[in-house]
């Protein structure tokens, strides 16, 4: 464009020499080479203005088009996959028989199921009959921890198609919205997989502490039937 304006500047310039420079023939025809040269010029600044104009249309809807690129959203979503994952483990979890998750029903089983002293009165059948539903329990819980690192392994082997498309989707991303929705997913799965293990490690726990009260309870229970055997412990005289 730049070349364009020189050559018609130098053009107009060389016709006004030539036109100066050739001798009148007739008095009518008159040229006025200055006047013809402040139009070139103003031709020549309106032609570059016009050129500014058009490279800064052009810069503006390179801009727009790379926000609109920005601003595109991402077209999937692993958000069910997750929470069908969670809710698997949740309903397992539910799944419990013998001492509760819950806070409060576990204070309100807790007395019956460890009792801190036994009546004198209790029969040796009614203590066989209690550590037998209190090793019952524990059975249970480690029951549950099994199932619970059953599903973990499921839902871990399930995850690994899940990460390709994730990590597929966040390298194809064209812009800034679809690269962060990618990588919040990708948070969103190493966050489910904690919560997974939070809850493997919960159950587990609970299994190791109920078989623990367990054995302290039947030692308890051993030393109440041991001492009602032994009597006041006095030797016999006669």
């Amino acid at each position: 464009m730049k070349a364009a304006i020189r050559t018609v500047m130098l053009a107009a310039v060389a016709q006004t020499a030539a036109l100066a420079a050739a001798p009148a023939q007739a008095q009518w025809a008159v040229f006025d080479a200055s006047n013809y040269s402040q139009n070139v010029l103003q031709a020549a600044r309106a032609l570059q203005q016009i050129n500014n104009q058009i490279q800064s249309l052009q810069n503006q809807a390179t801009m727009l088009s790379n926000m609109a690129r920005n601003l595109q959203h991402l077209d999937y979503s692993s958000l069910s996959q997750l929470t069908s994952a969670l809710t698997r483990i949740d309903s397992l979890m539910a799944q419990v028989d013998g001492m509760s998750f819950n806070l409060s029903a576990l204070e309100a089983q807790w007395p019956a199921q460890f009792p801190s002293s036994y009546a004198t009165t209790v029969a040796p059948s009614d203590l066989v009959q209690q550590a037998r539903g209190r090793w019952q329990d524990a059975m249970d819980a480690y029951h549950q921890t099994m199932r619970v690192q059953s599903q973990v392994v499921a839902n871990v082997s399930d995850d690994r198609p899940l990460l390709d498309d994730l990590v597929t989707q966040s390298q194809g991303a064209t812009g800034a919205l679809q690269v962060s929705q990618a990588a919040n997913q990708l948070i969103a799965l190493s966050a489910k997989q904690q919560m997974q293990l939070q809850t493997l490690v919960a159950a587990q726990y609970r299994a190791e502490a109920e078989d623990q009260a367990r054995k302290a309870q039947s030692e308890e229970a051993a030393r109440v039937t041991a001492q009602r055997f032994l009597g006041s412990s006095t030797a016999y005289t006669p």
